[in-house]
């Protein structure tokens, strides 16, 4: 093993050698017995390599990105620009909290703007994704009950078939029985189902409003009266508040628990598996168990809430104060749109996807929900184009990437046959959005003309189609160096 020892005269760039250190304490099959096998490469090849490799990607800078219930919309430099600043991303987690007061000051105040937003009582930054907001959200329903004497005998959850796919996981996670409720022919929960499905065994039900099918679910207030009646609680999967923003409060839909996830509505990097950052909120009667720390302000200082000042807590989920850095961001763009703002952000989001679900059914593509207006994404179905030339849902995606868009969200939600999940976000411009109806538009005329050359797509990329069942199922991340 290699330190290197730097003289008084080095300290200028000179005379700075490698000192050999014993390595006894290692056990011996830890030892390397060849060289490490690094490329010698100088600086600029290393710039050129992992920029051209930046080049062969899909990004939100360069392309539009219409992945429903995804929300990749644009990441304003400025928020990445202030959150960098050395203040912030020096300070060190595990110094004392006087030396954070600024950094306090931020997350505090994004609490604040949080309860204002979704009208709830109590607000905790501390989950590092939308996932893990969620698992809180059950956790919490599962805390709630238990304390009152119920945790035995209250252990289903319901979830509508439309829910993003974490939602039974996390219930599943919790200990929870899940109980599928069917949506109706106009997307929205069937009530007849869930008064069947309702019980002294219900803890709560997970919804996403508007839901995964892209429409607002208009029984809210019903659904909410009836759950609330057999002694459940209501959590708000919050993937899609981007749609309802400033406009109205899942509080006033009637809900218990909220997650948002910040990394979608308040325009954080996210994609590739983070990072992300989904807080959790909760009316006063659950705040007792929202999961800690948090960030308290006596009228002179902030302060940490950690597990003395709140034993009821379900706990810590990540280190420290969560994604602190993602959380900086979400509260700089947060500022900058002020509530003025916030309303465009609802107003823009659906009108871009109204204008986008009207444009392709003018131009003969179905709607899986052709009576209904879209709110912030909108669901077209390929199921004809599949039966009467052959063509799928996946091809359409594969074609869309030689015309300079990435596909939006293909196959899901389940139930919708050969769907397209299409969010065109609040941050993209007409101009844009009629590229990419234009593109469709060709696609679709080249599948009822010329179905190979949609079937055998894409043709411009630096890679032809993948297996890409193959490629998930055998993994293949093994780097091999070649030699020159």
């Amino acid at each position: 093993m290699l330190i290197f020892e730097q003289s008084q005269a080095g300290r200028s760039g000179l005379n700075v050698k490698p000192v050999a250190i014993p390595a006894t304490d290692l056990p011996s099959d830890a030892l390397r017995t060849s060289k490490i096998g690094l490329p010698d490469v100088s600086e600029l090849q290393v710039v050129r390599h992992y920029t051209r490799l930046s080049q062969k990607n899909f990004s939100i800078d360069t392309q539009f990105y219409p992945l429903g219930s995804c929300t990749m919309k644009y990441n304003p430099k400025v928020c990445h620009t202030l959150a960098n600043l050395p203040e912030f991303a020096s300070a060190h987690p595990l110094a004392d909290a006087s030396f954070h007061q600024g950094w306090m000051a931020c997350l505090y105040d994004l609490q604040q703007i949080l309860k204002t937003v979704t009208g709830m009582d109590g607000i905790s930054l501390t989950p590092a994704a939308g996932a893990q907001g969620e698992f809180a959200g059950v956790a919490m329903i599962k805390a709630y009950h238990q304390a009152r004497g119920e945790g035995e005998q209250r252990n289903e959850i319901l979830v509508p078939d439309a829910a993003h796919g974490t939602n039974p996981a996390s219930a599943v996670m919790c200990g929870f029985k899940v109980k599928e409720i069917p949506s109706n022919a106009d997307g929205d929960v069937d009530l007849e189902q869930l008064q069947h499905s309702l019980s002294d065994k219900t803890a709560g039900i997970m919804l996403t409003n508007p839901s995964t099918l892209g429409v607002f679910e208009r029984q809210i207030t019903e659904i909410s009266a009836m759950v609330h009646q057999v002694g459940g609680l209501l959590y708000y999967d919050g993937a899609n508040l981007n749609a309802i923003l400033a406009k109205v409060r899942p509080r006033e839909m009637g809900f218990d628990i909220v997650h948002i996830n910040l990394h979608k509505t308040f325009s954080t990097p996210h994609g590739g598996g983070g990072p992300g950052a989904g807080p959790v909120g909760v009316v006063k009667a659950l705040m007792p168990f929202l999961p800690v720390p948090m960030v308290d302000y006596n009228g002179e200082e902030y302060t940490w809430i950690t597990e003395q000042q709140h034993p009821q807590t379900i706990g810590r989920l990540t280190t420290f104060a969560g994604n602190s850095g993602i959380l900086l961001r979400a509260y700089i763009y947060a500022r900058l749109l002020g509530g003025e703002g916030m309303t465009r952000v609802a107003e823009f989001s659906c009108l871009n996807a109204n204008y986008l679900m009207v444009k392709l059914q003018q131009a003969g593509f179905d709607l899986a929900f052709p009576e209904r207006r879209a709110s912030h994404e909108c669901i077209v179905t390929l199921k004809r184009q599949a039966k009467e030339f052959g063509v799928h849902t996946i091809d359409f995606a594969k074609r869309l990437l030689d015309y300079n868009y990435h596909a939006p969200t293909t196959y899901f939600p389940l139930l919708v046959p050969e769907c397209l999940l299409i969010e065109p976000t609040e941050t993209e411009t007409k101009q844009e959005i009629d590229g990419f109806i234009n593109a469709l538009i060709t696609i679709n005329n080249e599948a009822k003309q010329q179905p190979k050359i949609v079937k055998n797509a894409p043709y411009h990329l630096p890679v032809k189609r993948l297996d890409e069942v193959k490629a998930a199922r055998e993994l293949d991340i093994v780097w091999t160096i070649k030699n020159s």
